[in-house]
């Protein structure tokens, strides 16, 4: 986008940028990105140099103190156990030394580093599913030695599964828009499987799934590429980085980047779950992350199911409850999501055996 003339157009926004600790002065900035949920500005200096403004979203994320904490430990961390820093999100500090800015309007801002590179909404090859398998597991790799009990937990039950069958039923039996009867099919499919709900949290509990730093939020375009080499530079968005299990980053990736259709498709005969996709990224994410242990090698597939009806049924729930969550589109667009997701879930089911067939391929169990 062409950029636009802070000092003339926007004056909160170049006081704003003001307050933090930059070279040069802002001369230029434009809205940037395609992201949904904070609101991202590209800002140049006279002195050459970009960076990242963006304002937090702190309807969704509450606690800024407890976000910018973890963030500020992650991106800390990662710089050290890096070794070209520059392809690590760098906070830059504001004046008074605080990750971020509250602006006398009551937002929350926070700046970083300019990367340049390239997003891709969709795996245009397997090999790029592949390259997103690194990526991630890189991430998971470097950050393998962070103590992820010290982070906070900004989502609670983010990825309880458990705790989401909970949710689900109370609203199912509130039922409060009368649409329990539009949708019997998939209240019954989430039903009958509430039985594998704690799959995942009872190993951790068990002890037999080690609790790791997580990204909670494992999209292709949360990946930045290189623009020619089409290799992965680094991961964005770490916004949702939490303690958690390293499978449901790695589900949340394949039920979302291996499926063969769009979140909300209409014609079920179109999702299925690709098993070439899947294959090249359960191979690219246990070559970059060795410290995997068997279990987790193990539970992948089950992994990708669990995180899938998971959020087939948090779509369900949001339909059931009058589409409070998921920004919708269109009338029946959370029921549509739910309707994919789960034909998606059922598609991996009947693929079972050549998952792990798959997978076995490159575990070495």
């Amino acid at each position: 986008m062409p950029g636009y003339k802070l000092i003339m157009m926007d004056r909160d926004i170049l006081n704003i940028v003001n307050r933090f600790n930059i070279e040069g002065a802002p001369v230029t900035g434009a809205p940037y990105g395609e992201g949904h949920i904070n609101s991202t500005f590209l800002i140049e200096t006279d002195a050459g140099k970009k960076y990242v403004l963006q304002k937090i979203n702190n309807h969704v994320f509450k606690d800024v103190d407890k976000l910018m904490e973890n963030i500020t430990a992650v991106t800390e961390f990662l710089q050290k156990e890096t070794d070209d820093s520059k392809k690590v999100m760098t906070l830059i500090k504001a004046k008074d030394g605080m990750s971020y800015v509250q602006y006398q309007d009551g937002t929350y801002w926070r700046l970083t580093v300019f990367i340049d590179g390239t997003c891709f909404q969709v795996s245009e090859t397997p090999e790029d599913f592949y390259n997103v398998g690194k990526a991630f597991g890189n991430f998971q790799h470097l950050l393998a030695k962070f103590p992820a009990e010290s982070l906070h937990e900004t989502i609670p039950n983010f990825h309880n599964t458990v705790f989401r069958y909970g949710t689900f039923k109370e609203v199912l039996k509130a039922d409060r828009y009368d649409r329990a009867k539009t949708a019997k099919p998939e209240i019954e499919f989430v039903l009958e499987r509430e039985k594998i709900a704690d799959s995942l949290t009872s190993l951790l509990e068990a002890g037999e799934l080690p609790l790791r730093v997580i990204h909670n939020d494992t999209k292709l375009n949360n990946v930045l590429f290189d623009r020619e080499t089409r290799k992965p530079i680094t991961i964005l968005d770490l916004d949702t980085v939490m303690p958690g299990l390293s499978l449901y980053d790695i589900g949340d990736a394949i039920r979302f980047g291996a499926a063969t259709s769009r979140e909300d498709e209409t014609d079920l005969s179109k999702m299925e779950i690709d098993l070439d996709l899947y294959e090249n990224f359960v191979r690219g994410y246990i070559e970059a992350c060795p410290e995997l242990t068997d279990k987790e090698k193990e539970m992948m597939p089950m992994g990708a199911k669990i995180i899938g009806l998971e959020i087939g049924m948090r779509f369900l729930t949001d339909y059931l409850d009058g589409d409070n969550y998921f920004a919708i589109h269109k009338d029946g667009q959370n029921l549509d999501r739910a309707r994919a997701q789960l034909k998606l879930v059922a598609d991996m089911e009947n693929k079972w055996d050549k998952m792990n067939e798959i997978l076995r391929k490159y575990a070495n169990l």
